[in-house]
This record gives C-alpha cells, sequence and structure tokens, in this order.
C-alpha cells in the first residue's frame, strides 16, 4: 500500500511513520521544512515540501496513492486563529486535492475530546453528540463535519479516528501534562492508548474496504486514574483537587465499533502491560 502522511514529525506521526516503513509501505511525507525529517528520509520515506493549504504543490504527489493519514493538527501554544486555519481550513484543502487525485482512502485523525462532557451514562459512542469544550477540540468537530459533507455531496473515501490520550515510546506526553492532571479530580479517570495501538488502528482503517463515512474510537481496554497516573509520576496528589467535581464518564470511550468492524484488539491493553513490557 502507498501512504501519503501528514503530520510525520509530530508526537504521534513521529512515532506511526517507522512503524509503516518497518511493514514494507511505502510512505510519502508532506513536511514544511525537509530538515526536520530527513532521518525518517533516511529510513525510507519519500520527502514532498509543501504546505497543506497550498494544494498545487503537493497534489500530484497524490497520484498512485492509496491511502492518506491526515495527522498534522495545531494544539497546544498557538492562538485559535493559527489552529482554525491549520485544523479545519487544511483538512479541506487536503481533503479536496484527495478528491483531485482520486486517492480513495482519507484517513482523517481527531480527539475523543470532541464528545465534551455529555449528558449520558454511559462511555462515549462514535454517533454522540458533540459538544467540545476547548478550541482545539471544536477545530476538529468542525472538521469532522466539513469532511463528512465532502464524503456525502462528492464520495471522499473518509473514515475519523478519534484518539484518546496517547503514550509509549518515550513520548513526553505524561510528563508534560502532570501539572494539568495536578488540577483534576484523582477520582477521575482517562481513557489512553500507546503509540503502537494508534499504529495499529491506523492502518486498519486504512486497509479495510467498505468503510467510508464511519467513525471509530480507540482505545486501550483499561481506563487509568490520574491519582494512579501521578503516582506512577512519582507526583503527589492534591488535596484541593479532591474537591474537584468531574463527570465519570468524560474522557471515557466505547471502542464496540472498531473492536468489531476493523477487528481492533489492543496489543497494550492497559498502561500497565506496556509498562510490564518495557514499551513506555
Amino acid at each position: 500500500m502507498n501512504v501519503f502522511v501528514t503530520g510525520a514529525t509530530g508526537k504521534v506521526g513521529s512515532r506511526f511513520v517507522p512503524r509503516l516503513l518497518q511493514r514494507g509501505y511505502k510512505v510519502k511525507l508532506l513536511v514544511r521544512d525537509s530538515t526536520k525529517a530527513d532521518w525518517l528520509h533516511q529510513l525510507g520515506a519519500e520527502i514532498v515540501v509543501g504546505d497543506l493549504l497550498q494544494t498545487d504543490n503537493y497534489v500530484e504527489s497524490l497520484q498512485g496513492i492509496d491511502a492518506v493519514v491526515h495527522l498534522a493538527a495545531q494544539f497546544r501554544g498557538v492562538d485559535e486563529d493559527v489552529a482554525r486555519i491549520s485544523n479545519i481550513d487544511g483538512s479541506i484543502a487536503l481533503a479536496q486535492a484527495v478528491l483531485k487525485a482520486d486517492v480513495p482512502t482519507f484517513i482523517f485523525a481527531s480527539t475523543n475530546n470532541v464528545y465534551g462532557s455529555g449528558d449520558h451514562y454511559r462511555p462515549n459512542r462514535e454517533d454522540d453528540e458533540l459538544r467540545p469544550a476547548f478550541p482545539y477540540a471544536q477545530t476538529k468537530a468542525e472538521a469532522e463535519t466539513a469532511l463528512l459533507q465532502l464524503h456525502h455531496e462528492q464520495g471522499l473515501g473518509l473514515r475519523i479516528v478519534r484518539f484518546p490520550f496517547i503514550y509509549g515510546d518515550q513520548d513526553p506526553h505524561i510528563t508534560e501534562i502532570i501539572p494539568i492532571l495536578h488540577s483534576w479530580n484523582p477520582a477521575k479517570r482517562i481513557h489512553m492508548v500507546h503509540h503502537a495501538d494508534i499504529c495499529q488502528a491506523l492502518i486498519l482503517a486504512a486497509s479495510t474496504p467498505g468503510i467510508d463515512g464511519r467513525i471509530y474510537n480507540v482505545a486501550d481496554d483499561a481506563p487509568i486514574s490520574v491519582a494512579e497516573l501521578l503516582q506512577l509520576q512519582n507526583s503527589d496528589i492534591s488535596s484541593e483537587a479532591q474537591k474537584q467535581e468531574y463527570n465519570p464518564w468524560d474522557m471515557i470511550v466505547d471502542t464496540t465499533r472498531i473492536r468489531n468492524e476493523l477487528h481492533y484488539r489492543p496489543i497494550f491493553p492497559s498502561f500497565y502491560t506496556a509498562r510490564d513490557a518495557g514499551a513506555i
């Protein structure tokens, strides 16, 4: 399979692309700065220098591609306007280029934060109403809507994969959010997933026939509490945080659909299995 990847130098992409190459896929990467992706080029990836919004720079490179995996996004550290341009306008521009080049499959990486804090008393399901509470999740939800419209109206071969909190492979993500965790009730649980399982989910979404227009939650089998994460990082639990209200189903997702339709099974069913395997 020939795969075109955006966001290859980010936290997810930099761990996803080597796995694709190890499996023998032919991979092209759209990057702004080729020097940042030189190590991936040395592993065997082809580098295409360009910008998501300037489709003329890369639409020719999409010829012969079987699947586009769109991981590029602006998350923290940028203002809302920049995030909207990148996450919404950039995604739409790429999708239009995919349609122009007749690429059959477009994988859009979204987030389980699009659910927000719903009023149901169960894990979040793919067809639930979206109530994103902050700009990053709002831009992802709006991009999903626009891409689904392109699917329904123009035949975009769209598959949406909603990520939870991602960890593993020396990713500093957990350490980076310790200050945020200190403000959450330690009893709150969150769904997580290892980079190896994100790779598995993306490949399944890209290679499974007959699922255009479908949305999939991806996560491991065992949500972990904030208290456990803090203890595992040798960080104290705030007594004030214990007074914070929380929705026990916030950041918890139902993975029935991806298990049934794509036959996804986590390589690392929990944070503890990944830790015990030395995969953190």
